[in-house]
């Protein structure tokens, strides 16, 4: 059965995430079969932090033959569709302020997240690569083509929605009985039922014996009058046992005023019934009350990342098909008058303007192709969605985030939209053609996998203006990695790919920034006062807790589902430069499993083998800081880390003006697109046929 707005009855489509889980098992068992020692050391563990946890862990860091040898390592997928958990931590949807309701009442025990050691700036542990064990990147041989295949893919595991660890359903009243279409894990949990046996069915199948009428018809009134309300009624679960549920309905209203959806919350109260009255005590009551209210808000508010219910299915994609204006700073450019000229004739840009050159490369759901706009010479990288993919992986949200994302770029390190429209299978976006490439790429190509410093600063300079107007933008990027770091022809970077960013608001400020003490005792206040220049600081301001990133490069507060912020993006710059200077990341383990637990609980260690700076240790080991609070980027965001030693002597303000450092391999722009189209995967060649 389909939705009103074309969509499955479940608001989550599961059958992708399982043929994936299946997959994932597979290659893990390939992996194992060809390296049986692999398996005993990646066993699967569950991520509860141990006292002394980072000693225990195995050190993975060795010095690297050849880079990219994660590429093979096997994926492990946390279920987030079945009742097994051991992958996510219990957690509140808003770690911050909502977390005073009663522990007794809801029976949570919440383990603390944060990592309470102190740092010292000289506290850098060099670590040579004979003292690591042969886990590290050189277990795995590829050759060059397999490297290119095997790419690292950003993981999309689990919406905001599917990480709220309470009990509660979605309803649609749009469909006929108002039925189930999402179950929390926990919800399953409490009532035993498999989620395969409630999504379409009415609520009706908890009632029982001694469920009251009267209570039912007040929920009943509740849903007709489009109402919310809180009740006490008793429920029963598969096995009929009987519970006090305190329920509490809300419904879920779109911009117009419209109800989407009814979100029921349950608190199983059955521990605290007074004999004497017959229900649940009235001082947890009211606990409960505000404790089911709060958790039906996070839902109304995690909900709002899915498709709009009222849309139509023609609806869903219609962001695609509005008309993109040009920016202030890119509005003379060659590419945008070409674009222009065929607006002006009063033509909608489509597929037809377009040739193919070549396809680019794949994802998940869709893929990129250089194309040539008709005639003009001015070459574009299209990015072609298919719906039915997007629609099965449950990426509707992701793609029209993006789009809109892209349409409020305008900075010279961020690509732009020219165009965007729609097939009868396919969305497409043209953006920027950076013909230097993947950074990715370029490491690669280096004789020893890794950049020089003064390269690395200047790489990670430009990414870090880059992520500074993207978090002034309200924007959290969340897929920081070589692969999507792109070099334009001028040899500046270029970011790329947002399906996986959140999109929220942000507050600018100016702050004084914080002087340090010992330099208090050596200059006079005065003196210091006239150097104390306020400081413009923007960053995001909603938290965030979908399950999503790249591998190697996600947070540890993403992986423990804690809520993250924009300092996610800060460990991310952390692990990019360590690839940058050491060739590979720090955490990297044999299976996704092992990558998380590292990350969660492992040493960060500097081989000696690498002649690498202490100020360049210093500034990754304060981004790589466990707890966001206190990671560098945290108080004052970019400004932070600009002010690092590492980047002493950076003339921020021309740094666009720079001219891009030598390498030893150099940079290769292809600029010959003809040639190009010569050695074509075929795989990405059907894909282009499948498009055009």
């Amino acid at each position: 059965m389909l939705r009103p707005n074309g969509l499955p009855e479940s608001l989550i489509r599961y059958d992708a995430r399982q043929k994936e889980n299946a997959t994932t098992s597979v290659s893990e068992l390939v992996q194992a079969m060809k390296r049986p020692r692999a398996l005993s050391e990646s066993a699967n563990r569950p991520f509860v932090r141990k006292s002394g946890g980072a000693e225990e862990e195995e050190e993975e860091a060795a010095e690297n033959k050849s880079r990219r040898k994660s590429e093979s390592v096997a994926s492990f997928r946390p279920k987030s569709q079945g009742r097994n958990r051991n992958s996510m931590q219990r957690i509140n949807e808003l770690p911050e302020n909502n977390q005073k309701s009663s522990r007794r009442f809801v029976g949570f025990i919440r383990k603390s997240q944060s990592n309470d050691e102190s740092i010292d700036n000289e506290a850098i542990e060099d670590v040579s690569s004979e003292s690591e064990d042969d886990e590290g990147p050189d277990s795995f041989e590829l050759d060059d083509k397999e490297k290119q295949r095997e790419k690292r893919k950003g993981l999309d595991l689990a919406t905001t929605l599917e990480r709220i660890e309470k009990n509660f359903v979605i309803t649609d009243p749009r469909l006929p009985d108002n039925p189930i279409i999402f179950a929390s894990d926990s919800f399953l949990e409490l009532t035993e039922y498999s989620r395969e046996e409630i999504l379409g069915r009415n609520c009706r199948f908890l009632q029982g014996p001694e469920t009251d009428p009267a209570t039912v018809r007040k929920i009943r009134e509740a849903i007709d009058n489009q109402t919310e309300v809180t009740v006490q009624l008793i429920n029963y679960t598969k096995t009929g046992k009987k519970f006090w549920n305190l329920f509490h309905l809300q419904p879920m209203r779109d911009q117009k005023g419209e109800v989407q959806y009814f979100i029921g919350v349950q608190l199983d109260g059955s521990q605290h019934i007074e004999p004497l009255h017959n229900c649940i005590a009235e001082d947890t009551a009211k606990e409960g009350e505000q404790l089911v209210k709060q958790t039906a808000d996070n839902v109304d508010e995690a909900a709002r990342e899915l498709p709009d219910a009222n849309l139509k299915p023609d609806d869903l994609w219609m962001n695609h098909s509005k008309a993109v204006r040009p920016k202030p700073h890119r509005k003379d450019d060659a590419a945008w008058r070409a674009i222009q000229k065929i607006l002006e004739s009063g033509e909608q840009i489509g597929l037809k303007h377009f040739r193919p050159i070549k396809p680019l490369g794949s994802g998940d759901t869709g893929s990129v192709h250089l194309v040539e706009l008709q005639g003009t010479g001015q070459y574009f990288a299209m990015k072609a969605m298919d719906k039915g993919v997007m629609l099965n992986r449950n990426k509707v949200h992701r793609a029209c985030t993006e789009r809109q994302i892209l349409d409020m770029l305008d900075h010279p390190f961020l690509p732009a939209l020219y165009a965007s429209f729609q097939t009868k299978t396919h969305v497409c976006l043209i953006t920027d053609y950076c013909p230097g490439g993947e950074l990715f790429l370029l490491l690669d190509r280096q004789p020893t996998k890794v950049l020089k410093e003064d390269a690395v600063r200047f790489y990670a300079a430009e990414v870090l203006i880059a992520l500074e107007y993207l978090h002034c933008q309200g924007i959290i990027y969340r897929d920081l990695k070589p692969e999507n770091v792109l070099i334009q022809s001028s040899g500046h970077v270029s970011l790329t790919d947002f399906d996986l960013s959140c999109l929220t608001s942000c507050k600018p400020q100016l702050i004084i920034p914080d002087t340090n003490e010992k330099k208090k005792k050596k200059k006079k206040r005065k003196q210091q006062k006239s150097q104390q220049v306020p400081m413009f600081m923007a960053e995001p301001m909603r938290a965030s807790n979908s399950f999503v990133g790249t591998e190697e490069y996600i947070a540890p507060e993403i992986i423990t589902g804690s809520g993250h912020t924009s300092a996610v993006d800060w460990w991310a710059l952390g692990i990019l430069l360590y690839e940058m200077l050491y060739g590979y990341t720090p955490f990297r383990g044999k299976t996704r499993q092992k990558t998380f637990a590292n990350i969660l609980h492992k040493d960060l260690k500097f081989p000696k083998s690498k002649p690498v700076s202490v100020h360049a240790k210093q500034l990754i080991y304060w981004l790589l800081h466990r707890d966001p609070k206190n990671r560098l980027g945290s108080q004052e965001g970019a400004n932070e880390i600009k002010r690092h030693p590492f980047f002493r002597g950076f003339n921020w303000a021309l740094v666009r003006c720079m001219k891009p450092p030598e390498l030893d391999a150099p940079l290769l722009l292809e600029n010959d697109e003809k040639k190009e189209a010569k050695d074509i995967d075929p795989g990405l060649e059907d894909l282009q046929k499948n498009v055009f």
